[in-house]
């Protein structure tokens, strides 16, 4: 589905790209495509000059999904002394918290297509459960105990 940008991205940055092709939820729920994506760029790492590239100029980047996929690989990697640095995240639209789905981002945009509130919810189950029974008491914030909203509040509220 991303074969079209790829190539865009490759040709006008004069850049190789490594698509990962991960699996997906609802079939392989987490930490699967984490895991695919963790390996897939722990190995381009270790192997860059075999395929011709500068291991100090790879950057990941990944959009909706992929985005915090993306996240998730470059937090990972930030602390390992055995591979090269990572020159950057490039995440586009990114899934990053589904911890509170009632802050005023997704306030404000739950009705913006293409992914809509409840739409977001739906999919962020599917990919840490693999199925979306719970949306209702997500979409509502009531599956969060108090005292993990409250240690989280710092980072996820809506001041």
């Amino acid at each position: 589905s991303h074969e079209n940008i790829c190539r865009y991205l490759a040709t006008e940055s004069n850049s190789v790209v490594v698509s990962v092709g991960y699996r997906l939820a609802p079939e392989h729920k987490y930490p699967a495509a984490y895991e695919d994506c963790l390996n897939a760029t722990i190995h381009f790492l270790r192997n860059a000059e075999h395929y011709g590239v500068d291991p100090a100029r790879v950057s990941v980047c990944g959009d909706s999904a992929g985005g915090n996929l993306a996240a998730a690989v470059s937090q990972t990697l930030a602390g390992r002394s055995d591979l090269p640095r990572l020159r950057a995240q490039i995440l586009i639209y990114p899934g990053l918290q589904a911890l509170d789905f009632n802050l005023p981002s997704y306030q404000q945009n739950r009705g913006v297509p293409l992914l809509f509130r409840e739409r977001a919810a739906f999919f962020a189950l599917h990919y840490l459960l693999g199925d979306a029974s719970h949306k209702q008491e997500v979409l509502q914030g009531s599956y969060i105990p108090p005292d993990m909203r409250q240690k989280y509040r710092k980072w996820v509220s809506p001041d």
